[in-house]
């Protein structure tokens, strides 16, 4: 593996690290709000503030192939 792709393995390991946190980091704050102001945990709600974390793990999994193709559109 070359040096763009190592590059652009890092990121997009970096990115989907960085979804990951951020929905639990939106998570855990609405959970803490709702908690607070002693209202009801919507289902819904918190399904959709998943969904970057979500994004993320199929980054991770994907993260080779991914890399593989930003360095071929990175490298023109």
């Amino acid at each position: 593996m070359d040096a763009p792709q190592r590059g652009a393995l890092m990121l997009v390991r970096f990115v989907a690290a960085a979804l990951i946190g951020w929905a639990l980091a939106e998570l855990a704050l609405y959970l803490v709000i709702t908690q607070h102001n002693g209202t009801p945990v919507s289902d819904l709600t918190c399904a959709v503030k998943a969904l970057p974390s979500l994004a993320g793990i199929a980054m991770l999994v994907k993260a080779k192939a991914l890399a593989e193709w930003l360095a071929e559109k990175l490298d023109l």
